[in-house]
């Protein structure tokens, strides 16, 4: 039985020092080591991550899975669940070294009924809840912050390269026949902050374009097992709005969530769940997720 050792940084300028120093600790006897390609970024699905499928490909029955801590393979509630249910169907263990999870066996089953056991789902599911909990406070606190710059007159994200007198006189000089290489040689900076300037001079500029209709609120069910995955899953403001807004209505032992939504948010929801119709996904959440893409693609007839 072999000890499959995974390893994965966040950034570029990140090390694994910690991770090995951790996990060197640990002891583990003739360890295969699996270590992604810096910045694979958490965002991903363990199940999507390159590495990781080569680990999964090579592992037999009985081998181990090794990780310093759980947030190096897995960032939400159902990142977890979807790795244990795989590692179940491949019958291999999972090891980790240190943090909250350290002394728990998270592939512990029910003897008879197979399914995991309700106190490790339990501990699973509040700390996703405390993560996303976190996170919505963060949301908050950054939308608090954005409106109060701008009640000062401040607007958020990156300062322009060219502004005040120096937007002025680069206009002019474009109107007079200069290049936009030559200002952004002047003016020591990129071609895209001189278009930026002159957006509206550009010959392929159309200054009154009709804009275009905006599309109607469509509901749509989608399934729960959808849902419960995009629930951990990052979303942008108004994916996120049309979610919580959703009605869940019960179907049997599971739950549909009726999202009202325009249809570009629709597609951009399905194609935030892409992962569960991918290799190594669960049969459940696969077909789940095709139901979804089922209801979306409606949209377009």
């Amino acid at each position: 039985m072999a000890n499959l050792v995974y390893k994965r940084v966040s950034t570029d300028q990140q090390s694994t020092a910690r991770q090995d120093l951790v996990l060197a600790e640990a002891g583990i006897e003739d360890p295969r080591v699996f270590e992604e390609e810096a910045g694979t970024s958490s965002r991903l699905h363990p199940l999507q991550r390159p590495t990781f499928g080569e680990l999964l490909t090579y592992a037999r029955p009985g081998d181990t899975v090794h990780i310093s801590e759980m947030f190096r393979l897995v960032r939400g509630n159902q990142h977890i669940l979807d790795v244990l249910e795989v590692l179940h169907r491949d019958q291999l263990a999972l090891r980790i070294h240190d943090g909250a999870f350290s002394a728990m066996d998270l592939t512990a089953r029910h003897p008879r009924t197979g399914e995991l056991l309700s106190t490790v789902k339990f501990i699973l599911q509040t700390l996703a809840a405390a993560g996303e909990l976190q996170r919505d406070l963060q949301r908050e606190l950054t939308y608090d912050g954005l409106r109060a710059a701008e009640a000062k007159g401040n607007k958020g994200g990156r300062r322009p390269a060219l502004a005040g007198q120096t937007v002025t006189r680069v206009r002019t000089a474009y109107l007079d026949g200069r290049s936009i290489a030559a200002l952004a040689r002047e003016h020591d900076v990129s071609r895209g902050a001189v278009r930026t300037a002159v957006a509206d001079l550009l010959p392929e500029h159309v200054a009154d374009a009709p804009a275009p209709a905006p599309e109607l609120p469509i509901t749509l069910d989608m399934p729960g097992k959808v849902a419960d995955f995009l629930r951990t899953a990052e979303l942008d403001g108004v994916e996120r709005a049309a979610l919580d807004h959703g009605q869940a209505v019960r179907r049997g032992t599971g739950y549909t969530l009726r999202v009202t939504a325009e249809p570009a948010v629709h597609r951009q929801l399905l194609d935030r769940c892409q992962v569960l119709d991918g290799v190594g996904a669960i049969p459940a959440q696969r077909k789940a997720r095709r139901e979804y893409e089922n209801r979306v693609s409606t949209l377009d007839r």
